[in-house]
């Protein structure tokens, strides 16, 4: 998110930031956001059964154009894809379409490709649809695995990509860029 920010903070930059919103209100996200002077809604998930409309509701108060998720781990509700159809993005900290989908997040991701023998992981930026980590690949950017690594020091290494990645990726399509199953 802040990586976003400093980016849409540029005036070259295609796009500025009109929302931040997090779970709870308490977040490093959010933290990070006041600090930075945007506008943070909480949004609690739960009720469930409302959750969609009140995401959607913030969104549309707000003005978005585009959606960046950035630790997000939940599948978006349905009314959120429909009404904002290809204009979502999430960054995913690996090297898709391997350690992605359901529970594969944050650590757990650096573990996995530790024990893979993998001789590299990365990032992955992508646009969100129905499953997770299964929208179409927009750009990817690697982090070689070091004979030493921890899954922390993986972690930040692959971190200081996603940092380049998000932004370059959210500028690209809203520039109308190629992706890369394109060619």
């Amino acid at each position: 998110m802040a990586a976003l920010a400093r980016a849409a903070a540029q005036d070259s930059f295609p796009a500025r930031i009109v929302v931040v919103i997090s779970p709870f209100g308490e977040t490093p996200a959010a933290e990070n956001a006041r600090d930075m002077g945007l506008l943070v809604e909480v949004i609690p998930p739960e009720p469930l059964e409302t959750y969609g409309e009140r995401l959607l509701g913030a969104l549309r108060a707000a003005g978005a154009k585009w959606i960046c998720l950035a630790g997000y781990t939940r599948l978006l509700p349905p009314q959120i894809l429909a009404a904002y159809p290809n204009r979502v993005l999430n960054v995913h900290p690996a090297l898709l379409p391997k350690y992605g989908g359901k529970g594969m997040y944050g650590m757990r991701v650096h573990e996995a490709v530790l024990g893979s023998g993998d001789t590299e992981s990365g990032c992955t930026v992508h646009f969100v649809n129905e499953q997770y980590d299964e929208g179409t690949i927009i750009l990817q950017r690697k982090a070689p695995r070091l004979a030493d690594d921890t899954p922390e020091t993986l972690a930040k290494r692959v971190l200081e990509q996603e940092h380049v990645a998000f932004p370059e990726a959210l500028s690209m399509v809203i520039l109308g860029g190629r992706m890369k199953d394109e060619g």
